[in-house]
């Protein structure tokens, strides 16, 4: 992939986020990270966006990597239309269908093993240890907690929820990968649980009891 990509087309901006802003560069869209050291992080993205093409999933295509105006970032396919978390607060109606094309997404992410992206279990690790605001005694309880838990080898997003799919039931695209991990289907779904009962409480419920349903994982498990 491009290592080095003019600057001069990029368009306005139409999305930001914690670590990177989105914006128009064609009929394409370029992420830009806010950190301009961000080298290493857009290549990852790229090739997790590459390798998650692999699975059943709708998701961007990468196109290059680059540097612009001093921020690295990558050139992907740009989703369409607006996040389904939108399309069902604006239009209750279709929350029923929202949850079962979530809860559809996930499931065929889970489906297949995934051996090429980096543990889920590790991670976590890495972040409980290097957690200041935690005690040692509780970093100590929780890593234990975490050492019991099943390794677990499928695709794992670490961030799926309603504002990362965009576009209809039925049209959509997965967006934002560079949390992807190799891991236990379990800890995905929980991780999205707890995101959605924050931001959208009215879909978390429905959706751990349908991916429970059509996943095969009991709740308890998760």
């Amino acid at each position: 992939m491009n290592q080095s990509v003019t600057h001069q087309t990029i368009g306005p901006l139409i999305g930001s986020g914690r670590v990177a802003e989105v914006f128009e560069y064609g009929d394409r869209v370029v992420k830009l990270y806010r950190d301009p050291s961000w080298r290493t992080p857009a290549f990852m993205e790229a090739a997790t966006l590459a390798i998650v093409a692999e699975h059943d999933v709708p998701t961007p295509a990468a196109y290059a990597v680059g540097q612009f105006a001093g921020r690295w970032g990558v050139v992907m396919d740009r989703a369409q239309g607006e996040p389904l978390a939108r399309f069902a607060q604006d239009q209750p109606e279709i929350v029923p269908e929202a949850v079962d094309e979530m809860v559809s997404l996930h499931v065929r992410m889970h489906k297949k093993p995934e051996p090429r992206l980096p543990s889920l279990k590790a991670r976590l690790g890495n972040r409980i240890g290097r957690a200041t605001q935690l005690a040692p005694a509780t970093k100590d309880r929780l890593l234990a907690a975490l050492g019991d838990l099943p390794e677990g080898d499928r695709l794992c997003h670490g961030d799926f929820h309603p504002f990362n799919i965009v576009g209809l039931p039925g049209h959509t695209m997965v967006i934002d990968w560079l949390d992807a991990t190799t891991g236990h289907p379990a800890a995905d779904v929980c991780r999205s649980f707890i995101i959605m009962m924050r931001a959208v409480a009215e879909l978390a419920e429905n959706y751990l009891d349908r991916y429970a349903a059509l996943g095969g994982i009991a709740i308890e498990i998760i």
